[in-house]
């Protein structure tokens, strides 16, 4: 484990959700998460992280948040979640989910984005609007947008609630990973393929997908959630992007035998630095216990 809030902020209670990383190719990673406060509204913050195949340093946090939850009423007012961070020419784009409770169901989710500045100190919402937004055939949710710029297109896999349903612990989103692409980063259009759904036998959502493009393949890292394991991390390949080949068994990581990730890892974001390639990921109760890294032997 890398990170923790201490708990003395007041926007930082607990959790370190998302760990979502700024790669500029410099010795430090600045590393996007979501903290909660008393009421359990979440806002972003970030840690910079030396890393090295043998330890983590952080070397510096934010003492206040960089997003905070949208006005009253908006589609994020119960919080924010970073979960992909991108430079578009001199921009600096953060796709974030946005939380807002509701009734019938525990909450519902989102996602806009944010503009910063080069340094990722400072964000201001891009509009008060959801870049993915209720549509016809995905009315529920739509949330943890992962973006790729391939030469001034782009493409996006995310998470989509396909219904909720009611089991024995209560009402559970059940949800597949979906693609779309876009001209300029802000205005999406979703195709009607599904490129990674739960295996209905025991899994009922697949999200938070963190995708690698090199040699022609597309690799895929993503949370599983099955009745059975609860939070585990999965891995995919696909040659366009949009078919893909679920490899699971070849993830290469599984649940420590004791600490803070022995009960579930997920929200995998993986990336290189210094000719090693490293996996950020949450453990317990959804990082609760802040976030950790693994490296690719």
């Amino acid at each position: 484990m890398i990170y923790s809030p201490p708990g003395d902020r007041p926007w930082a209670r607990t959790h370190a959700l998302l760990p979502t990383p700024l790669i500029d190719g410099g010795n430090t990673v600045r590393v996007f998460f979501s903290s909660l406060d008393d009421n359990h509204f979440g806002s972003t913050g970030w840690a910079d992280v030396e890393f090295t195949p043998a330890k983590g340093t952080v070397t510096a946090t934010a003492q206040a948040p960089l997003l905070q939850a949208g006005e009253r009423g908006t589609f994020d007012d119960c919080g924010v979640v970073p979960s992909c961070a991108l430079r578009v020419h001199e921009n600096l784009f953060l796709y974030y989910a946005g939380f807002q409770r509701a009734e019938r169901v525990p909450y519902m989710i989102f996602s806009g984005v944010a503009a910063g500045d080069r340094n990722g100190a400072v964000f201001r919402r891009r509009a008060r609007t959801p870049v993915l937004d209720r549509s016809a055939s995905e009315p529920f949710s739509r949330g943890a947008p992962f973006v790729l710029n391939e030469n001034g297109d782009f493409r996006m896999w995310y998470w989509s609630c396909t219904h909720w349903s009611e089991g024995a612990h209560g009402v559970h989103y059940n949800t597949v990973i979906r693609h779309a692409t876009s001209r300029d980063g802000l205005h999406w259009r979703a195709d009607e393929h599904i490129c990674i759904a739960p295996d209905l036998e025991n899994e009922y959502a697949v999200g938070r997908p963190w995708v690698i493009r090199e040699s022609g393949l597309f690799r895929m890292w993503y949370s599983i959630r099955s009745r059975d394991e609860g939070y585990t991390i999965g891995y995919a390949e696909s040659g366009d992007g949009i078919h893909w080949d679920r490899r699971d068994q070849d993830v290469g990581i599984g649940k420590s035998t004791q600490g803070w990730d022995s009960e579930m890892i997920c929200y995998p974001a993986v990336f290189d630095q210094g000719g090693e390639r490293y996996m950020l990921y949450n453990g317990n109760r959804c990082g609760r216990t802040g976030f950790g890294y693994a490296v690719l032997e």
